[in-house]
Formats: structure tokens, C-alpha cells, sequence
């Protein structure tokens, strides 16, 4: 199986969605470095056994990967999927301008 950032070391990343406001939010762009070990309190990206195509920001908050979003009302995450396997971590936030309205 091939590494879901491909054979880039670094990359940057669009967060989708409100699971990890609010930390990250909708639109924001993450720097994320290759790497299977995290620390808990980490913010990751991870995959999921159930969902082999399906890329997740997540935070770490225990053992074998138990990963959460900051958002618990608005997150899929492992209180539902299971553990995770972290693909990268999250090393810079690159945060997009915000339009004013």
C-alpha cells in the first residue's frame, strides 16, 4: 500500500469541516511532516481500518492512537471509528485570510 502523502516527506494540507475548531478551522492549510508516533496532545493527520480513503485531522488523546476532534459535536473520530493510524503530524498552521463580510 502506498503512503497517502505519496513520496513527500512534508506537505501541506486543507482542513475540511469543523471537527478540530476551535483550533482549526474550515479552510485553514496545515504543514504535516511523515510520521507514524505521536504524543498525546498532538494534532495529526490519520486514516481509518474503516475508511481506507478518508484523510483526517485529529488530536491525539490516548494510547494507540485514540484520536478526537477538538469540536465533540462535530466530530467523527475514534470515540466512533476505533483507533487510528497516523500517517503525519501537523508541524505548522498556515491559517487562510479570512474574507470579511
Amino acid at each position: 500500500m502506498t503512503h497517502p502523502l505519496g513520496w513527500w516527506p512534508i506537505r501541506r494540507v486543507t482542513v475540511r469541516g469543523p471537527s478540530m475548531a476551535p483550533t482549526l478551522t474550515d479552510g485553514d492549510v496545515v504543514v504535516v511532516r511523515r510520521a507514524s508516533k505521536a504524543k498525546v496532545g498532538a494534532v495529526v493527520l490519520v486514516r481509518w481500518v474503516s475508511r481506507p480513503g478518508q484523510l483526517s485531522v485529529k488530536r491525539v488523546a490516548g494510547p494507540g492512537y485514540f484520536v478526537v476532534g477538538d469540536n465533540p459535536y462535530a466530530s467523527t473520530d475514534s470515540r466512533e471509528l476505533g483507533p487510528a493510524e497516523v500517517v503525519a503530524v501537523v508541524v505548522a498552521t498556515l491559517r487562510q485570510r479570512r474574507r470579511e463580510a
